[in-house]
């Protein structure tokens, strides 16, 4: 796995041995930052959750986000994150927390620009979790929320505010982009 674009562009990237990580692909991580300079309006702050290897946070740092938080429970995850945030010198950008996802989102506060929901395909609470993050503080009007699913099983066309505007499949991925209702 390498970072597929920005300053860090090359960059092999450490994935856990053993474990049951779907790490995104380089082609989907490519399709995700090819979509993302038509679709977001502000490019400073992240949220990677269900972070695995951080590669998607990192590919954002990559490409000049400003900070990126990564959410994961498991603790050799979030080693391999911290691991590879110090190989492409981005630790100063930013911080990994180790807890279930949705005590993070219980105890985070600030609004993030881009939210990336990668979670296993075994996860049944993505529409739940699309729920609670539309209604949370975390993402506002500008946000862009992508959601990492499994081509057989459908999101919804909107969640509280939060629209659906592309999906892109790729094998038995789906990515699709939601985008808050803006205020003019």
């Amino acid at each position: 796995m390498r970072i597929t674009g920005g300053i860090a562009r090359g960059q092999q990237l450490k994935v856990p041995k053993g474990k049951l990580v779907r790490p995104t692909t380089d082609r989907a991580r490519e399709a995700v930052f090819s979509v993302l300079p038509s679709v977001a309006r502000r490019w400073k702050r992240g949220l990677d959750l269900f972070a695995g290897t951080g590669a998607l946070g990192i590919e954002a740092l990559s490409r000049d986000i400003e900070w990126v938080d990564f959410v994961d429970q498991d603790h050799h995850c979030c080693d391999i994150i911290e691991q590879n945030l110090e190989k492409v010198r981005f630790a100063e950008k930013a911080h990994v927390y180790c807890c279930a996802i949705t005590k993070a989102l219980n105890f985070l506060k600030v609004e993030y620009d881009i939210i990336f929901l990668d979670p296993p395909y075994a996860y049944h609470g993505i529409n739940e979790l699309m729920i609670k993050l539309a209604n949370s503080n975390l993402a506002g009007n500008d946000s862009i929320i992508i959601a990492f699913h499994s081509s057989h099983k459908a999101l919804q066309q909107s969640y509280s505010g939060f629209s659906l505007i592309k999906d892109k499949k790729y094998g038995d991925t789906t990515i699709s982009f939601y985008c808050g209702e803006a205020e003019s």
